[in-house]
This record gives C-alpha cells, structure tokens and sequence, in this order.
C-alpha cells in the first residue's frame, strides 16, 4: 500500500484518479480549496481531506507533514479568451494555478519522497501545442511539461520518476464548460458545440475519466519505472 497525495481532488479527473487509488487500497489523501467538494468525494472511503490553496507555499507544505509514495498534481483552472482581451489578473492566476501548483506541490514532494517514487502531473493537449482562445492555458501547461521534463532528469538517480498525463478535452464540468462556452459564443446547439470541441480528436467524443485515470494508474505503477521524462496523450490521436 502507497501513499497517496491527489490535489484537485474534489472533481473531474482528480476526484476519479483519487476513487481509483483509494479502491486500489492506497492510503489516500486529497486537496482541493472546497472542503465539501473533497468531503463528497471522499465519502464512503478512508480518505483524508484537506482545503488547500495551492498557489499557497506555506500551506502546500503543510500537506507534507509525512511523505506521499505517489503525488499526483492535478489541480488546474482555466478560461477562454483572446489574448487581446485577457486581463493580467486572469493571467496570473492561471499561470500560478496550473504551473506555480504544481512546481510548489513537486518540490514539497521531493523532500521525503523515497526510491520509487512517482510523480505526476495532469497536464493537457495543450501543453503539445497552441490553440486560439487558451494561451494562458496554454503557456501554462507548456511550462508543466517543461517542469516535468527537467524535474525528470533531475530525480532519475533517485530512483523516483516523474511525467505527465496530457489529455485532450474530458467529460468533466470543465470540459462541459468548453461546450458552454462555444454554444454562448457561437450562438449554436448543445450537440453541434460538443461536436466542435471534439473535432481536434479523431475518434470525435469526449475522453472519459476512466480512460485519463487508466494512464496516470499505469505511470504509478512498478510496470512504469523506466517511463520517466514522458507525455502519455490521451487523446484519440490529436495532434
């Protein structure tokens, strides 16, 4: 049994991976900045619960009062805009929310992580190219990417593994998000947004949970200890 830390685990990808580990029989811990969104997700298991900001560096590190075997950083935020339209506050905050995070959850990790370690971040498609509309996104999860591949040289003779799990858009609240979002903007049906988000993904529907928490199972795993450095897409083949 491992030791688990999944932040963003309150909803979505996080609150999937969070259940898979926790029915694996891991020692699990989530955080998330709702206590309540973390307490339904942690209901019926053993879970630990705790509310968390993570652009927080002091509490961050009060997460890591005991070591975790696996961190997963999951946490993440983002909007649609055009560049030229995208205030420096929104900027910031999803610079510091998908790339800060998790720099301040690896490096806190690192401190007690031990041989056979894992950690891994969620990062997107995004983070393999641009796309109108999302260059914070964007530019955030290239630096995710980035992070990981240094990071991975750097804990190699550690005996610890790092890399990233990049899916293209899941059936989420965030991904029905993007579906709002265009069906606003566009003034078009529900189906035929749906089917725009898509487009970019071959196999044209939406990823489930289960498919992104399937990855990120295998990077945890023994079967993965010379997986490291590495962007598993998740995707259907988008490029």
């Amino acid at each position: 049994m491992s030791r688990v830390l999944v932040t963003g685990g309150g909803s979505g990808i996080g609150r999937a991976v969070a259940l898979d580990f926790a029915a694996q029989g891991h020692d699990v811990t989530i955080a998330g900045r709702r206590m309540d969104a973390l307490e339904e997700t942690a209901q019926g298991t053993k879970m630990n619960c705790h509310a968390v900001d993570i652009t927080d560096e002091a509490a961050v590190r009060a997460l890591f009062d005991t070591p975790f075997d696996i961190v997963v950083a999951n946490a993440g935020t983002g909007a649609a805009m055009r560049v030229a339209d995208t205030p420096l506050d929104v900027w910031q905050n999803t610079l510091a929310v998908n790339l800060t995070g998790v720099f301040l959850t690896f490096r806190e990790a690192l401190r007690g992580m031990g041989q056979g370690g894992r950690l891994i971040a969620l990062a997107s498609t995004a983070s393999l190219k641009g796309g109108a509309n999302i260059a914070a996104y964007a530019a955030a999860k290239h630096g995710v990417l980035g992070l990981v591949r240094s990071l991975a040289i750097e804990v190699a003779r550690d005996g610890i593994t790092c890399n990233a799990v990049c899916p293209g858009f899941v059936d989420t609240e965030m991904g029905q998000a993007a579906v709002t979002g265009v069906m606003e903007r566009l003034d078009t049906p529900r189906d035929k947004a749906e089917r725009m988000v898509v487009s970019g993904n071959p196999m044209r529907r939406m990823i489930t949970t289960d498919e992104v928490t399937a990855a990120v199972r295998f990077l945890a795993s023994p079967e993965a200890s010379m997986v490291n450095g590495h962007a598993l897409s998740v995707s259907g083949g988008e490029i």
